[in-house]
């Protein structure tokens, strides 16, 4: 399969993102507004409609009278992520590596005698975290999703004040893969949401020039994450080889003495191994009510020239929820086989190791979260008449990304073994280390009124990568993107306007083996989602939206 095409409504992809942890700038606005997405979300100063309440509230004083809006969503998101053997490949002297490798149990050797090539982990459907079933769905390969967001505003005759709240999603994504696809160990299922669902705001029109609005933002937040694990590392290719090699004349006929002195790690029935899998993490957390605030300035000294600042205030939270952790065989017998010998059982103490490892492991979850703060400026100015462009400047704290935090309500026998190689790990917490970046981005739009009814709009927004090239990964396969967008408006009367728009982002991203520490960097302690280390990664995503806005005015 070369590729899959997905038909989620998105607008960010993250891991994780945690997730959503969107997830260059995890696509943000690329389904907050049609019209805003056909001008490269360049509105700040010409802001469209009701939208106004996210974009600049400001802008709500252009609303006259009773005002609803109503747009539909479908979203077409192709994800390629690929893996492949650079020269030299091998961890700690092996590189039978399943994923890359087509050796099988019948062929001894070490290294690999036969690779694959270039190999696929596609995204093969989209996946939402639903709030009332609290678990992620699937939505099935080639499905098509239309979303409806609305709005509505009201400005009472003769005032200067304008009232208006609005439902619609800063931040909305998932995807998933079936068993076995490779890309599984970043993310077999990963979802981020951000839904707003009331948003009391009020804008006032202070002179003919200068208005200022504001508004409350009351949105539900989730983060959903179900993942193979596994850890090709240093270390654990030294307990391969010791397994193999060391262990392999005393399999049959171990006694006290070698038990003593070999720690009893020859007693596990299955040994260890890197390219193996560790086990499977499944969590999901949420909060049903997290407040922000916006607010706007709209500034209009002339008919053609207009300047808009806004700020989307950050929305600290506790999301709190479940997991549930499936640990391998191989674990559970390592600690076992140290538990039966009277040195495994002191090193293991001095290491604080567990002292048996259960099949599976449940509980409450929390995490500190924030969703970052966004300021944005804008101008609109008209070259001709007929011809206008408008121009953005913005910034978003994606560096409150730092780390994500998990707190478990107990000790898990997975992180005790952990946590000797990662300051990140602790015996009740895990933390991702994304370091991500506050990049500033620009966009610009066109809008040629072709008749008193048509309007035309394009739009371009290049976006810089908020991830650091030693963080990228495949979990959030949006890094450098580029946004274009195309579409028109359609006035029927003097109060009923249509916009349909298309936008269109790409992003590629190229991670050479050994450079990144969240995808495929080797070592002794990079071990926390660093499963393909040693390969080269590649991602290839494309988002597709195609939307309606429907303006009435009462």
């Amino acid at each position: 399969m070369n590729h899959v095409r997905l038909r989620p409504l998105v607008s960010a992809i993250i891991l994780t993102g945690c997730s959503s942890a969107a997830f260059a700038q995890l696509g943000t606005n690329l389904s907050v507004d049609m019209r805003a997405l056909a001008l490269g979300n360049a509105v700040t100063a010409d802001p469209p409609g009701i939208s106004a309440v996210h974009f600049n509230p400001a802008a709500l004083t252009k609303i006259e009278g009773l005002q609803t809006d109503v747009q539909g969503i479908v979203a077409n998101f192709d994800i390629q992520r690929e893996f492949s053997v650079p020269a030299g490949y091998n961890v700690f002297g092996y590189s039978d590596d399943p994923i890359v490798c087509h050796d099988g149990p019948e062929v001894s050797a070490d290294l690999c005698t036969d690779f694959k090539g270039t190999v696929k982990g596609d995204v093969e459907y989209a996946s939402l975290y639903v709030p009332g079933l609290k678990k992620m769905v699937d939505l099935g390969e080639g499905i098509p999703l239309a979303a409806p967001t609305a709005g509505i505003a009201y400005n009472p005759p003769g005032s200067k004040a304008t009232y208006a709240t609005a439902v619609y999603a800063p931040l909305i994504a998932g995807f998933g893969a079936e068993n076995g696809n490779p890309g599984n160990y970043m993310g077999q299922q990963v979802a981020l949401e951000r839904i707003t669902y009331l948003s009391p705001t009020m804008a006032y029109q202070v002179n003919d020039q200068l208005s200022i609005g504001g508004g409350i933002g009351m949105s539900y937040q989730a983060i959903a994450l179900k993942t193979d694990l596994r850890f090709p590392n240093e270390l654990i290719g030294m307990l391969r080889m010791i397994d193999e090699v060391v262990c392999t004349p005393f399999k049959d006929n171990s006694d006290i003495i070698t038990d003593i002195l070999l720690l009893g790690i020859c007693n596990a029935e299955e040994g260890m191994n890197p390219f193996s899998k560790f086990g499977q993490m499944e969590l999901a957390v949420e909060q049903s009510l997290s407040p922000s605030y916006n607010l706007g300035v709209l500034w209009e000294p002339r008919e053609d020239f207009s300047f808009g600042l806004v700020y989307q205030s950050a929305a600290k939270m506790r999301l709190k929820g479940k997991y549930h952790i499936d640990n391998a065989r191989s674990s559970q017998e390592l600690i076992k086989g140290l538990m039966s010998s009277p040195t495994g059982q002191i090193l293991a103490a001095i290491l604080g190791f567990p002292n048996n490892v259960p099949a599976s492991e449940s509980g409450l979850v929390s995490m500190d979260f924030e969703y970052p703060a966004h300021m944005q400026a804008g101008i609109k100015y008209k070259i001709m008449p007929d011809l206008q462009i408008n121009f953005d400047v913005g910034w978003t704290d994606y560096n409150a990304w730092d780390k994500f935090r998990f707190e478990f309500d107990r000790q898990i026998s997975a992180l005790k073994i952990a946590k000797l190689l990662s300051a990140d790990i602790g015996d009740t917490s895990l933390a991702l280390p994304l370091g991500f970046e506050s990049p500033w981005n620009f966009g610009v739009g066109i809008e040629y009124s072709a008749t008193d009814r048509l309007k035309l709009r394009a739009g371009y927004e290049p976006r810089t990568s908020s991830i650091p090239d030693g963080k990228r990964n495949t979990m959030v396969p949006i890094n450098g993107a580029q946004l274009f967008g195309m579409g028109l408006g359609y006035r029927f009367d003097a109060d009923t306007d249509l916009d349909l728009s298309i936008g269109f982002l790409r992003s590629r991203d190229t991670i050479p083996a050994n450079t990144s520490s969240l995808s495929n960097q080797t070592g002794v302690n990079n071990i926390l989602l660093n499963p393909y280390a040693g390969l080269n990664v590649k991602t290839n995503t494309k988002v597709t939206i195609l939307g309606l806005n429907y303006r009435t005015r009462w």
